[in-house]
């Protein structure tokens, strides 16, 4: 194995560990911007029915300069709102947002990211619903290579978004390997262990009730077997690739969906046992990999990406709709985007003619119904 494989491999395996114990997401951010040569790392959220944002963990970045873009510069960042319309899990930059030279002339460039020596950055949303975001952003300096950035940053993020998802599931701060099974007996979503087989070796309250009605998964032949032919054949894929590393397992077993016999929705997520802090668990119970099984949310787009499509908006056109929202009129926009204000004027013209309305103040309405949890 090269020095970088085992370097991918150490990391990957913290951040799995991470699932178990959130005191170790300090450690894996700075190490996932060493390897990607980055000068920070944000885990962050945003909801955008309570307008708010939160760094959860992050590495490089003064607490000054964290301040103020939670509450200042997310407001006027280029990049949001259109890293929502993009899937979950892809590498973005700003040129896939805007030209690099219309990002470098916005006041978000000129205040923020120049001041601290940094020129790019790479972004990916690991998680969104209708009202809430979670994303990853790395920052870089003048002379970091994006390119060789960007293919690590892609080989971390799947796993990055399956130890917040299966985080979130779990719920806790500490979860002790050795005694994984106790710990997560009460968890509302169904828990199994199983080996590379399928065979389930535990399954705590939840599960065993999934397993006794039969609906979603059954214990036939003492194997985990899922009621939807196309996800047991994933999730039995998933569970033999665990033989070979936490590296191994890429994007697969992030969110394996299943349809169940009476019609409702589940979704697996699977966490390899193999290495790091998990190989106690998965020594104590001679497994393989944990499956965290749970009913699957209604999937609702983004309020912001459901108002780009019902009125057909561009990307620039909603980057000046929010702004008009946020900002203020034609004269402060401008500057904050690093276009003319006669630019301005024509993407607002335009959002006028498509949403049907003549005044901004009809636009502050309409954007306020979308991210109104009724709208």
């Amino acid at each position: 194995m090269t020095d970088e494989a085992q370097r991918l491999s150490n990391l990957i395996g913290d951040i799995y560990d991470a699932t178990l114990d959130a005191g170790l997401w300090p450690s894996v951010v700075e190490r996932i911007a060493k390897y990607t040569s980055g000068s920070f790392v944000n885990l962050f959220s945003q909801d955008a029915t309570r307008k708010t944002a939160q760094a959860f963990y992050s590495y490089g970045l003064t607490q000054q300069y964290l301040e103020s873009y939670f509450q200042k510069y997310i407001h006027i960042n280029p990049m949001f709102p259109a890293m929502l319309f993009f899937e979950v899990g892809r590498i973005l930059t700003e040129d896939d947002v805007m030209p690099m030279s219309e990002f470098i002339e916005t006041t978000f460039y000129k205040e923020w990211i120049k001041p601290q020596g940094l020129r790019t950055s790479l972004a990916s949303v690991l998680e969104k619903s209708a009202t809430s975001v979670a994303g990853i952003a790395v920052g870089f300096g003048e002379h970091a290579g994006r390119d060789e950035a960007r293919r690590r940053l892609e080989l971390v993020v799947p796993h990055v978004r399956r130890a917040v998802v299966i985080g979130k599931v779990i719920d806790l701060k500490k979860v002790e390997a050795a005694a994984m099974a106790d710990a997560l007996d009460e968890v509302a979503a169904g828990f199994f262990l199983v080996d590379a087989t399928g065979r389930i070796v535990h399954a705590n309250a939840s599960g065993l009730v999934m397993l006794n009605e039969g609906v979603a998964v059954n214990g036939a032949g003492g194997k985990l077997v899922a009621s939807d032919a196309v996800a047991d054949r994933s999730l039995h894929e998933i569970f033999s690739s665990t033989v070979g590393g936490d590296t191994a397992l890429g994007a697969k077993g992030i969110a394996v969906p299943l349809a169940a016999r009476d019609g409702d929705r589940y979704v697996a997520h699977v966490l390899p046992l193999n290495s790091g802090v998990r190989k106690k668990a998965g020594i104590a119970y001679s497994a393989a990999a944990a499956v965290f099984l749970r009913k699957a949310a209604l999937e609702l787009p983004h309020p912001l990406e459901s108002l780009a499509g019902a009125y057909k908006l561009t990307a620039a056109e909603m980057r000046v709709l929010m702004s008009i929202i946020q900002v203020g009129g034609v004269p402060e926009v401008a500057p904050v985007l690093g276009i003319s204000e006669t630019t301005v004027k024509t993407h607002l013209q335009h959002i006028f003619a498509k949403t049907g309305t003549s005044r901004q103040a009809d636009l502050v309405k309409l954007v306020a119904g979308y991210m109104s949890p009724l709208g």
